[in-house]
Order: C-alpha cells, then structure tokens, then sequence
C-alpha cells in the first residue's frame, strides 16, 4: 500500500504545487477565509468527497467514505494568513497588501487536500471514513473552539495534524512525544493608585512606580518559586498609564502573555500571580484587579499515535529523514482543542531550503521548498492507513 500511495502523490506533485502557489498568491485573514473555503470546497467536491462549508464560521469539512471499520479518523489543517507585507519577490507571491502566508498555513490546506486527493484514489482498499478539517483563524486562537462548537469532533476516534517547520530540512519530519507546544494564556492587570503632583510623591501612591514592582517581582519569583524543570515564560508587552510628565499615574494597565508546559503549573498560575500582585499592592497602599483569561492549552501529543506516525514516517522516508525532537516549543497552537476530545498527534514537517537561508516563520521573507509536500502527503495518507491496520 506505501508504494501505492507514493505513486498517487508523485502523480499529484505537479498539481499540488499549483495548488499551494494559487492560494499562497491569495491569502486571507483570521475569519476572513471565504474565498479559500470556496476554493478547498471545489477541490474536495472533485475528488468525490462530502463537504460541508460554513463550519467554524469560515471553515469545511470533507468526508471520505471508505470501508466498514467503524473508527473515524481526522486530518486537521489550517488556512488563515498573517497581517504581514511579503518581501519574497516570489512569482506567486501574495496579491494582497499587507496580508502573507508567513506561517505556511498554505501548505497546510495543500497537505490537507492532497492527503483526501491520495486517499480517495484507494477506493475500496480505504478500510475507514475520514473527516478532513479545513480550519480558519489559527493565527488568532478561535478557528479550532468554532470548529469544535460546530460538531466536527463528533465520533472521532483520533485525528493528527502537521506544521511546518523551517529549521528542518525539507524532506525530513520532526516527531515529538508528549508535549509539542505550551499552554498560552492572557493576562491584565490594572494597578490603580492616587495622583499627585510630581513634586511631591510622598502625598500620592504612584501606580506607574508600584507597576514596575509587579514586573520585576513576577520576573524574580519565576526563579525562586517555580520548578525549574517545568518551564514557564511570563512576558509583560504591553504598559499604558500615566497624563502628564509632571502627575503622578493614578491608574496603569499591563498587558502579556503567560506561556507553560505542565498541567500542575498551569492550573496553579492565576493565584500565583494574583498573590504576588495583591501583596505588593497591599505594601504601598494600592487596588488592583487581574483578569486571567485560559487560552490555547499544550499539545499533548499521543504516545500510540505518535508511535504509529514514527513508524510511518521511517517505513516511507527512511529512519535517516525522521528526527526526534527533544525540546517543545514555547509557541502556541491550537489544534489542542481537538484533543479535549480525541487522542491525536501533531508532527513538524521539514521546509528547509539546503543551500540559502531559511527565515523563520512569521518572517516577511519566509519561504518553503515545496519539494517537502510530498513528504508531507505520503506521511499523512500512509499514517492514516496504517491506523486501520493495527489497534491504537
């Protein structure tokens, strides 16, 4: 069957590339999907799939009917862009100012239509339906919770998805066992003091001065007070407060990102900082209020699953283009929803050029060597086979 689904893909590769290039050329913002959505509808249409748009509020699904075992498997890529003026000088690059496929979220929906376009040429030999999931607004942490209310994990026994890498050679893949991402959540504190002149600060309570405390102290007490061995990054990115160079700040609001990778630390981290806020408030005469809103969680990729997509990946390409990644990222992706509700494993797809620099992701130059969706294809269809093949 590998050589089967390899023949498929090689026969593919031409029109897949033209695919990836129409839709790098139009990218579309986080919700703004339409004309992508409408796009992917047609493809799936012609390969004999069921689709369903509108789901997730921009996003479609696709089944795939195949044989009688009764476990549903899902493929879950995404399709929004970036708020980001390419500099590629690419023949395709984007026609739309302002707006980039720097993430390679096109060469995710590509992966997501040429795996259902290999798949459906199996026919009969397929053993179980697929619902492959085109999801909107990634880059904004909302299209996967849309697409979750909407019902699209509904009976899935396992789904996977894939990311792009560009610190990984085209052609190879990265797997990672148990924790791919972090958790990110978002965090805002108001500081609110008295004015006052700023001649005489002894007669207010300067919320600017006890902000700095809050930031330094939260800062300090990572090292002190949290396991090092469960990392955890705090970044304060935004401050806003004060009238005048001469008035003391009565009010002052901070704004960040709160990023973990244990479960224990991330249910812990709302009181944690709440204390540290409260009692140096407390100290210098002080109000405040912390808003703590739970975001994306960790990716917690599946042992089996990700086993089975190891031993997939290496029975393709060999164990010489499948590496082991040994460090989880500090990013976010929120593909973890789905696996609230199904066990499912997300693996890295290598897009490195071998001869010239390659930019990271969110890089107005970014760039993929498109040789890497063929690997990325055969990988998918051939661990979404091999699935039906063995008990997971």
């Amino acid at each position: 069957m590998l050589s089967r689904i390899k023949d498929l893909a090689q026969n593919l590769a031409p029109r897949l590339i033209e695919i990836r290039r129409h839709l790098h050329a139009h990218p579309e913002l986080s919700g703004q999907e339409y004309q992508t959505a409408a796009y992917v509808t047609g493809v799936l249409s012609s390969c004999g799939l069921v689709v369903q748009e509108g789901i997730g509020k921009t996003g479609v699904i696709g089944e795939l009917v195949g044989g009688t075992d009764e476990r549903l498997v899902a493929i879950r890529t995404d399709m929004d862009a970036l708020p980001i003026t390419e500099a590629t000088r690419l023949e395709f690059a984007s026609r739309k100012l302002g707006i980039m496929h720097a993430c390679g979220h096109d060469v995710h929906t590509t992966l997501g239509l040429g795996t259902a376009m290999v798949l459906s040429g199996l026919g009969e030999r397929l053993p179980g339906n697929v619902r492959f999931l085109f999801q909107p607004a990634e880059e904004i942490a909302q299209g996967a919770n849309w697409m979750v209310r909407d019902g699209v994990m509904n009976d899935v026994s396992a789904i996977f998805g894939v990311h792009v890498f560009p610190s990984i050679p085209a052609g190879s893949i990265g797997i990672r066992y148990g924790a791919l991402t972090a958790a990110a959540d978002d965090l805002e504190i108001f500081i609110i003091g008295e004015s006052g002149h700023g001649a005489r600060p002894h007669e207010a309570i300067d919320a600017i001065w006890i902000a700095s405390q809050v930031i330094t102290t939260l800062q300090q007490a990572i090292s002190r007070t949290q396991n090092p061995l469960r990392p955890l990054v705090l970044t304060i990115g935004q401050i806003s407060g004060g009238r005048a160079q001469n008035v003391i700040a009565d009010q002052v609001r901070l704004a960040g990102t709160v990023r973990s990778l244990h479960p224990e630390t991330h249910a812990n981290l709302p009181a944690w900082i709440e204390k540290i806020v409260a009692n140096i408030c407390q100290m210098y005469g002080a109000r405040y209020e912390v808003k703590y809103r739970r975001g994306t969680p960790s990716v917690q990729n599946d042992l089996a699953l990700t086993q089975l997509l190891e031993e997939s990946a290496k029975e393709a390409w060999g164990s010489d283009r499948v590496q082991i990644l040994l460090e989880p990222s500090m990013g976010a992706e929120d593909f973890a929803m789905y696996l609230e509700h199904a066990p499912g494993t997300m693996f890295r797809l290598g897009v490195g050029f071998p001869d010239k620099l390659n930019y990271p992701l969110h890089h107005p130059q970014f760039e993929v060597d498109e040789s890497a969706i063929l690997t990325g294809v055969v990988t998918l269809a051939y661990a979404v086979y091999r699935y039906w093949q063995q008990c997971v």
